[in-house]
């Protein structure tokens, strides 16, 4: 499976804003957006200062690659869900965020059981995550309407699953969505809504991307 092996602080500070793609360090002081809050590489501030004002084309590209690397997909598999999503009744770049939510390695952090979206794909690659009791190891395998989401009776017994069921921290969780941490488990209620889904995107700019 292909990944972001670079700094990913980096593609928080390209976009000029929060991916959340290192769980609580983003919330920490640590978190290199609120240390450096210039654009990657060795100009910093002053070539920022000398481009010109962005393009319609620019807006759509960054706008596509930030919902990209929020989600953790590659370019081939972020075009495969577009072309789903242009095939489903509905706004496409509403059907395009639901498609990318219903991923497992989306839900799994969704539930709280990972703080991140890649620890949650590493999770599942690892084997520890079941789904209707049976196990999946496809970070992009797309969870449906009753599906329930567990952690492996096995994995169980690993110190990051007992802390996490010990763990009383409240954490939220989308409608449409119920998770139990005391027993690791989850459940789909429905198919998430655009109002249900609290990424800062403007999908639309996607859209436009693609329909050039």
């Amino acid at each position: 499976m292909a990944r972001h092996i670079e700094p990913v602080c980096r593609l928080c500070r390209r976009e000029g804003e929060k991916l959340f793609l290192k769980g609580a360090r983003c919330l920490s002081p640590k978190c290199a957006l609120e240390r450096r809050g210039t654009l990657p590489g060795q100009h910093g501030p002053s070539m920022r200062d000398r481009r010109p004002k962005a393009s319609d084309y620019s807006l759509q590209l960054r706008e596509k690659q930030k919902m990209r690397r929020i989600y953790g997909v590659l370019e081939s598999q972020f075009r495969r869900y577009f072309r789903e999503a242009l095939k489903r009744r509905g706004v496409t770049g509403a059907e395009l965020l639901i498609l990318l939510e219903r991923r497992l390695d989306n839900v799994v952090y969704r539930l709280g059981f990972a703080p991140s979206r890649a620890a949650a794909r590493q999770l599942i690659s690892h084997a520890h995550m079941n789904v209707n009791d049976h196990p999946v190891n496809t970070p992009s395998y797309l969870v449906k309407p009753g599906d329930k989401i567990s952690v492996r009776e096995v994995s169980r017994k690993l110190k990051y699953f007992k802390e996490l069921a010990a763990d009383k921290a409240d954490v939220p969780t989308p409608a449409w969505l119920t998770a139990d941490r005391a027993t690791l488990t989850g459940f789909v209620n429905a198919l998430p809504k655009r109002e249900d889904i609290d990424v800062r995107l403007n999908e639309q700019l996607v859209v436009e991307y693609y329909s050039r």
